[in-house]
Order: structure tokens, then C-alpha cells, then sequence
């Protein structure tokens, strides 16, 4: 099975938007395409939805794959696509909780790299951080 899904790594001056799950993990806002959305569209609305946060795309970053078995046993490849984001805004960030988010906050880059999981998305923030700064 193949899924495709799009987020943000919104950055603003020296700081990341970052999501705290319900387990301690934290993330980049992502999710899947919906309809015939565009992966930019998808990485706005995620961003949106995930921690109400209005984003501007400014570059395509890159993208990321990786397989994983679904809950049903299934085996999914996935692949997420990832687009440097601005905002007008580093406050008042809310997380879906219903999507299984605690926490949306606005934190120093090299702390979100050393607080996400993944060696990709550590990457990804490192390549938007460079990029912002020709911005």
C-alpha cells in the first residue's frame, strides 16, 4: 500500500514549530493528501489543523520515505514531502488533541533537533534552517 503525505517545518527566526504527542514523542506537522489536494496544499492545511498555525510556503525541502506496518498488519510505504514554512505567528499555537497532540510550541531549532526522534527529520529542520536564511 502506498500513502503520500505532506507537512511543514515552519520556521521563524531561530525557532521551529514542533508537536508533542500523547507518548512524549515529538514531531513536524504532517499528514496525508486528501482528494485531489496538492502536497503544498496538504502541508498548509496539515500545519493548520495539527497546531493552528497559519503557514506560508516559501521551498520545497525534500522528501522522506519509510515503510510501516500498519495496525491492520498491513505493510504501508510512505512517503512525506516537506516545505519550509514562515508564519506571522509564534504564539498561540494549539494542538489537535484529538489527533493524539499535548503540545504545539515554537521552539529553538537546535532543541528540536535534539528532541525529535528521527535522524530524517532532524535533516529536514537542519536543511529549512539554512534555507530560511535566505529569507
Amino acid at each position: 500500500m502506498e500513502e503520500i503525505s505532506a507537512g511543514g517545518v515552519v520556521v521563524v527566526g531561530d525557532t521551529v514549530l514542533t508537536l508533542r504527542k500523547y507518548q512524549g514523542d515529538w514531531v513536524l506537522p504532517k499528514g496525508r493528501l486528501e482528494g485531489n489536494e496538492s502536497s503544498e496544499e496538504a502541508a498548509i492545511r496539515e500545519v493548520y489543523e495539527e497546531a493552528g498555525v497559519v503557514g506560508e510556503i516559501k521551498k520545497y525541502i525534500g522528501y522522506l520515505k519509510y515503510t510501516y506496518v500498519h495496525g491492520n498488519g498491513k505493510r504501508v510505504n510512505k512517503t512525506v514531502h516537506y516545505y519550509l514554512m514562515t508564519s506571522k505567528e509564534t504564539i498561540g499555537a494549539t494542538p489537535q488533541k484529538e489527533e493524539g497532540f499535548m503540545e504545539a510550541v515554537f521552539m529553538d531549532s537546535e532543541k528540536v533537533i535534539e528532541k525529535l526522534k528521527h535522524e530524517a527529520e532532524k535533516n529536514m529542520v537542519r536543511k529549512a534552517v539554512e534555507l530560511s536564511r535566505n529569507f
